[in-house]
């Protein structure tokens, strides 16, 4: 996008330009180009105050040598510096009614405008309301104030000059000193500021502050390709939004008589982000005098300093060898014990918010995210990027874009289970089974087992309604849609995020190799197609190798936790008998619910147990690959995660739902496993209560051990650690960093455990949404308080993880749109094979009275319990009872010539099942594409802005090089000429 020349001879020949003597002239200002007109009045305010740039940066040291000294500017001059770019920068001040006034001054010359094409340019089409004004004194001011608080606040040096933008932590006692000094030594000559201090608390800890100087930020801004920004935004809207404003301009006044949306926060408490409104281009030091630098020390966000100084760090040997390289390193072997960003000051203040102003970000996002109050507005997702950077602003994003289209999913499961609850008197499948008094079902187990009054299942049965009614059908299309619907709007969202916040080519540009792959594969080079440079390389058998030694771990895993599902199984088939004959009374009864309660809560156990393995298992896996990048080291250890803890928590549920009391075979001949233990059968009222038990205590359980391990074990650990400091030191002398080190760090692996905890309760609230309605809002009431206690953790219980940059949520985006696609097929079954949908259905069109009258209403369904359930001669059991007893099935009477064999309407309701299973799927499934194609991923006038701004980047470069072109020319004394075309 930037064209780079290596003189300006060069740059001149680039752009074929030959001068003649008519064309110079010493007086005659630049002209500009007609392309860029419209946004060349803030681009020329700019060009003065821009000018000075280049004598704030001062001449570099060669790459090899680490500089001695750092110039800082002082106080005082710093006030200067800002005085004269208030007054130089007034020039943006003039209002849009003055631009052709200025731009005419600018081009008198009538070779290059006559008086056609200036009375053709539709300056209607230049948005007035959106231009920036100009807020430099606001700008110089937020930045003092900003400097005085590092300066109050003790991040800085020893000198009170030099901030602290990484902290290193080690204990005396350890005897890595060999390998900690070189490391220091090299940190040095790469041009890092190091200055030790002991620990308050304990003289054991010693804290290595580390600055890293102006030039040093430069080079490595400059390697790293960072954009920085160097132009005021312009805005551009095309003639079809002059018809809109009227249109606009009613919805305002409309919007003026409502009262204000209580979930909006007030942006006055805010700071004004700079970037936002800026054109941004990869940071040069050659062309450094076309990005806006107020100020040297707030020119670089705190994200950016500590991301350079991290990525420094990785790089940074240790000893010799190729592959003792990076601070992970150091860390696993004991050299240092931590190293983090240090936090901008406490979260907390004694004056009010309201009157005195935050003190910092920190205290900023405490008052106005963090704290359970706001529990109901909107997030600050601006503020958390700047403070955390843009990877965990993804994330907070995706999951208040999840919590709010989880409302709507939300009040339709509530309306579909309250429907259940009006209509379940009305049932007629539920009152007759509540009159079936003279109904007995046969023994449900073989030794302490009586004949049960159907009748006694009147509980269940009405229970079982509230979530296999007339309504599951239709809201398991919903769900299925709302999947889509969801992700769809989604990558709109993300797509406008990473305009916003200046992503939208990062990916390319700055994804860097591991430290690991390098020194693994440093030997094996291969030319990179995009870069055109060398770089190691990792052989196709060794790849495949290593991957089919990771699926072999993994399908190892996978076969665990079936094996542990099956014995939570054979555990049910053997407490039956048990529970069956229990002494208590009301056990006795319920045998079977206190068997499946118990079953879920072992397995429950069980699931948090092997996660614990599972994670060191991944991780083991995962290294073993040898990712090249640290996106593909995520996506792989993501994935593996995913699918560990997905079979673990569901794998149970699978087998409810479409393996338990399927194959028990019939009265007198039911299949027992090992020949021992006769399998278990569904309730008399169906299988589909013992699914929702099964969701729903696991759903419950696992989120409140998840706010627990998140929020409540930092606050111990927190705690604890300021009692041991309290017993002899005083909060008031210890400083920011120690402050930090007594928190608890953030996860090794990132963001993983949210996403990951986020991604299972979506498989959660869509798979079997259709046995459990009531899933979405559970769903959203825990995420109202993830979002809270997410953000309470991150600003007040973790140290500040490093502020790292993402385009996307990675990998999960993917698990989700699988998840979307699995919940349409395991509705289909659920709603196929464990509810009674198809068989009521099919006994009130073909068996029911109201077959032939074409006549359809809730009492086309009389009879169809008795329908349902098959008789058994009580005699052929040999325990001397006599007369018949019913189970739940479509076999032939004992009577019939061909008794316990299946009836024909069994093997109609299995076409039936079998039918509805793909008209289903591909109902759903052609609803979700014809969606996913109507929803573009970026909306159009994002598309068309991109596309502008990319266009007005170039000319913007073009001018910004010509103009300090003319301007060296005036300070050496040479004339200066034309050079527009």
């Amino acid at each position: 996008m930037v064209h780079h020349s290596g003189s300006i001879q060069s740059f001149k020949q680039q752009k074929g330009m030959n001068i003649s003597k008519s064309e110079i002239t010493k007086e005659t200002s630049l002209k500009p180009s007609r392309r860029s007109l419209p946004c060349l009045a803030q681009s020329y305010a700019y060009s003065k105050s821009l000018s000075q740039s280049t004598s704030l940066f001062q001449s570099t040291e060669s790459e090899s040598q680490a500089p001695t000294s750092v110039t800082l500017i002082s106080a005082d001059k710093a006030e200067q510096v800002n005085a004269e770019e208030d007054n130089k920068d007034s020039v943006l001040k003039c209002s849009f009614a003055d631009l052709s006034d200025f731009c005419l001054a600018l081009g008198k010359d009538k070779d290059y405008m006559d008086e056609s094409e200036h009375a053709n340019y539709d300056r209607s089409r230049l948005i007035k309301d959106s231009v920036p004004k100009d807020n430099s004194e606001s700008k110089a001011k937020l930045s003092k104030n900003d400097m005085n608080y590092i300066a109050s606040s003790g991040l800085l040096f020893k000198d009170g000059k030099k901030r602290i933008d990484y902290i290193l932590v080690y204990r005396k006692s350890n005897i890595q000193y060999d390998k900690r000094n070189t490391f220091e030594k090299n940190l040095r000559a790469e041009g890092l500021m190091l200055e030790k201090e002991p620990a308050v608390s304990n003289p054991d800890i010693m804290f290595i502050k580390i600055h890293i100087p102006w030039d040093t930020l430069c080079k490595y801004a400059e390697r790293l390709n960072i954009r920085m920004p160097f132009r005021k935004k312009c805005y551009y809207t095309d003639r079809s939004s002059k018809s809109m404003g009227s249109v606009q301009n009613y919805f305002r006044r409309i919007k003026k008589w409502m009262s204000q949306n209580p979930m909006v926060l007030d942006k006055s408490a805010f700071p004004h982000l700079e970037e936002s409104d800026c054109y941004t281009g990869p940071f040069s030091r050659a062309r450094i005098h076309h990005f806006i630098i107020n100020n040297k020390d707030t020119f670089f966000s705190n994200a950016t300093r500590s991301r350079i100084v991290y990525h420094m760090l990785q790089h940074t040997k240790y000893e010799n060898g190729i592959s003792k390289v990076g601070i992970c390193k150091l860390i696993n072997n004991g050299s240092y014990i931590a190293a983090f960003p240090p936090h901008e000051g406490a979260y907390k203040s004694s004056q009010p918010i309201k009157t005195h102003g935050p003190q910092n970000n920190r205290h900023l996002l405490y008052e106005r995210w963090a704290r359970w109050g706001m529990w109901y507005k909107h997030q600050p997702l601006d503020l958390i990027r700047l403070y955390f950077g843009e990877k965990i602003g993804l994330y907070f994003a995706w999951l208040g874009w999840y919590t709010g289209m989880l409302i709507p999913a939300a009040l339709v499961g509530l309306c579909v289970f309250f429907y259940g609850i009006f209509t379940m008197n009305a049932s007629q499948v539920s009152q007759e089974i509540c009159k079936a008094t003279e109904v007995f079902m046969c023994p449900l187990c073989d030794k302490n087992c009586s004949l049960q009054r159907l009748n006694e299942s009147c509980i269940y049965a009405k229970v079982t309604y509230l979530f296999d009614n007339g309504g599951t059908v239709f809201f398991a299309i919903f769900m299925a849609i709302w999947a889509t619907v969801f992700l769809e709007f989604w990558k709109r969202r993300r797509s406008t995020l990473t305009y916003t916040w200046d992503l939208i080519e990062w990916e390319e540009e700055e994804e860097t190799l591991r430290p690991q792959f390098e020194a693994k594969y440093y030997k094996m080079e291969r030319v990179n197609p995009i870069s055109g440079k060398p770089e190691p390389h990792q052989p196709s058998s060794d790849k495949v190798t290593r991957l089919l030694v990771s699926i072999s771990g993994i399908f190892f895993m996978i076969s665990l936790v079936i094996t542990a599902v099956f014995a939570v199984v054979v555990y049910r088939l053997v407490v039956m008998e048990q529970f069956a004959s229990f002494k208590w009374n009301f056990i006795k009864q319920h045998w079977q619910f206190a068997t499946s309660a118990a079953a879920v809560c072992i397995n429950f156990v069980i699931i948090m147990a092997l996660n614990l393995a599972y994670e060191k298992i991944a991780y083991l896996l995962t290294n073993l690959e040898y990712p090249r990048t640290e996106s593909e080291w995520e996506n792989s250890f993501a994935l593996k995660m995913f699918l560990f803890q997905f079979v673990n928590l569901n794998s149970s549920i699978f087998y409810i739902a479409f393996f338990l009391g399927r194959f028990v075979g019939h009265p007198g001949n039911y299949n027992k496993l090992f020949n021992r233990w006769r399998l278990e059968e569904c309730h008399p009222s169906g299988c589909l209560i013992d699914l929702c038990l099964q969701m729903g205590v696991i759903m419950f359980l696992k989120q409140i051990w998840n706010n627990f391990m998140e929020l409540g074990y930092p606050l111990i650990q927190n705690w604890w650690s300021r009692h041991k400091i309290k017993r002899g030191v005083q909060d008031a002398s210890i400083p920011q960093w120690e402050n930090d080190w007594n928190l608890q760090p953030m996860n090794i692996h990132g963001l993983m455990d949210e996403y990951l905890e986020m991604v299972l309760q979506f498989g959660f609230t869509t798979i079997f949404v259709a046995a459990f309605p009531l899933a979405p809002l559970l769903a959203l009431l825990n995420n109202i308080i993830e979002i809270r206690l997410d953000a309470y953790k991150f600003v007040t219980q973790w140290r500040r993880p490093l502020p790292a940059r993402a385009t996307d949520i990675g990998i999960w985006y993917g698990i989700l749109e699988g998840i979307g696609i699995l919940a349409v097929i395991t509705n289909a079954f659920v709603i196929a094979i464990t509810s009674d949908y198809i068989p009521r259905f099919v006994y009130e069109y073909k068996y029911g009275p109201c077959a032939s009258r074409f006549e359809y209403g809730e009492n086309c369904l009389k009879g169809y319990v008795n329908n349902s359930l098959s008789f058994f001669d009580l005699s052929e059991l040999g325990v001397g009872k006599s007369g018949y007893c019913r189970y739940r099935d479509y076999r032939g009477p004992p009577w019939s010539s061909k008794p316990y064999e299946f009836t024909l309407q069994y093997w109609h309701i299995l076409a039936a099942r079998l039918a509805f299973i793909i008209v289903f799927e591909h109902l759903v499934f052609g609803i979700k594409s014809f969606i996913a194609y109507l929803i573009p991923d970026v909306p159009k006038n994002l598309y068309d802005r991109i596309r502008r701004e990319k266009y007005l980047v170039q000319e913007m470069m073009y001018e910004a090089e010509l103009e300090h072109l003319q301007q060296q020319r005036r300070k050496s004394g040479h004339p200066v000429h034309h050079e527009w075309p």
